[in-house]
């Protein structure tokens, strides 16, 4: 048994940067270490912590980096400065024998902070092209983490490891397929279809999906559709006129029972997201968000379809009729969904909780 030693994660802001660092943090805790989590102000943190009393937690203020012509660039650096200040007085409270940083701008003042303390510490990037945020980080850490090799000419001149991207236990462990639709009141043996928009950006996807259903009426289908927040009841309607068996809800946070009941996800390519479709096998549509920084929804989606694990729609150009074609074709062919689940995990690195943790553990001793 590890000497218990603590650590802070700084993961908030976004789903793609909290539940990997949530993930971690689990592993860590497992291993007897205390963890203290600094997350952002915003809702969906203090949602996802709800179920996590074990971890201490910390708000910080930063926010996104805008133009530093704009009006709000002042008020950027006033709170990226309060978050620095609240972080140097949590290493000197805590004293940290590592600090990682998940990734965006609620990571960088704490990496700037453990950095001049001389604290080790360490930034996970888990898309395939870094961010601005991240670009700048990485110049205050040890070492940079990475969820897709792809990713390591981002950082050049730095140290970086490929890990993975890490995947929150309570993804829980794959159920049958029937036990897992009887679950969402669906037919046990119905070739059936999720489609997800992620914590972000479902909009897009949602609307997408609902001009494609009149070409899935009549299909032997059904369908998991995760909304988000505004979708869920025009969605149900739609459904329910074409006459297409569905579950619909704005989220669903035993992802394990969706997983598990799918044959084929539609889904933006977020990494978190990305990471638990290779963890589940399972072979997928991918329509990346087209406003995401530095496209790199996109480039994550190019990197499995590589792998020949995804096939790659952009939101802008795809016709609905092609969206349903490309539905039915994959429903309709068993092996080739095989093929592409068992590419999807080749994509990413098994065990990347464990190996995250093994590097924070290592700089600690």
């Amino acid at each position: 048994m590890a000497v218990p030693k603590q650590f802070i994660i700084a993961c908030g802001g976004t789903g793609g940067h909290l539940f990997p660092g949530l993930a971690v943090a689990e592993t860590l805790h497992g291993r007897g270490h205390g963890v203290t989590l600094l997350v952002s102000e915003k809702e969906i943190d203090a949602t996802a912590l709800r179920d996590h009393p074990e971890f201490r937690r910390e708000k910080l203020p930063s926010i996104g980096m805008p133009s530093i012509l704009s009006p709000a660039f002042p008020r950027f650096l006033k709170r990226g400065w309060e978050s620095f200040t609240t972080c140097s007085s949590l290493y000197s409270r805590y004293h940290p024998s590592a600090v990682l940083g998940m990734g965006g701008f609620t990571s960088a003042a704490p990496l700037l902070a453990a950095s001049l303390r001389k604290i080790p510490c360490f930034l996970h990037e888990s898309n395939a092209i870094a961010g601005r945020a991240n670009k700048l980080a990485a110049r205050w850490t040890n070492k940079v983490l990475l969820g897709l090799q792809a990713c390591e000419a981002s950082f050049p001149g730095r140290e970086c490891l490929v890990t993975g991207t890490p995947v929150r236990k309570d993804l829980g462990i794959p159920l049958s397929k029937s036990e897992a639709r009887l679950g969402f009141g669906l037919d046990p043996d119905r070739p059936t279809l999720l489609v997800m928009g992620g914590s972000q950006g479902a909009d897009g996807i949602n609307q997408l999906l609902f001009r494609a259903t009149v070409f899935l009426k009549g299909s032997p289908i059904q369908i998991i559709h995760l909304t988000g927040d505004r979708d869920d009841n025009l969605a149900a309607i739609n459904y329910q006129r074409e006459g297409i068996k569905a579950h619909v809800s704005p989220f669903h946070h035993r992802m394990a029972e969706a997983y598990s009941a799918a044959d084929l996800v539609v889904s933006r390519a977020g990494a978190a997201s990305l990471s638990e479709i290779s963890q589940f096998a399972l072979p997928s549509i991918l329509i990346p968000f087209p406003f995401a920084a530095d496209q790199h929804q996109h480039r994550n989606a190019e990197v499995f379809r590589g792998f020949h694990a995804s096939e790659l729609l952009e939101e802008k150009s795809t016709e609905p009729e092609t969206v349903a074609l490309l539905i039915k074709n994959l429903l309709n062919d068993e092996r080739r969904r095989a093929r592409m689940g068992e590419a999807a995990t080749m994509v990413l690195p098994r065990g990347a909780s464990e190996r995250v943790a093994d590097v924070l553990e290592e700089a600690g001793k």
